[in-house]
């Protein structure tokens, strides 16, 4: 099983695909999120989303707040402002 992410800037599709688990810091802490996660909405808070991508090697986007929405393992992620100077190529 994996998660279906995707991160959106206001202009852009930052990150989109397969994943084995996510970690984000919401407005109460860090929350991770593997497959079979209960649907939640949160309300992110600044900082670093690390993405473990199927098959590949960790990303990692630092974000200045959002929200996020978890259903049925499909992980989204709006921002406000998005760095992603820490993806890969």
């Amino acid at each position: 099983m994996s998660l279906q992410v995707e991160i959106v800037a206001p202009d852009r599709i930052v990150w989109s695909g397969d994943a084995s688990q996510l970690s984000a810091r919401t407005v109460e802490g860090e929350i991770g999120i593997l497959p079979g996660h209960e649907p939640m909405l949160a309300v992110l808070g600044n900082g670093d989303v690390l993405v473990d991508p199927v098959g590949g090697q960790r990303e990692t986007v630092t974000i200045d707040g959002g929200f996020m929405s978890v259903d049925n393992d499909k992980v989204t992620l709006v921002a406000e402002r998005v760095d992603a100077a820490g993806l890969g190529a």
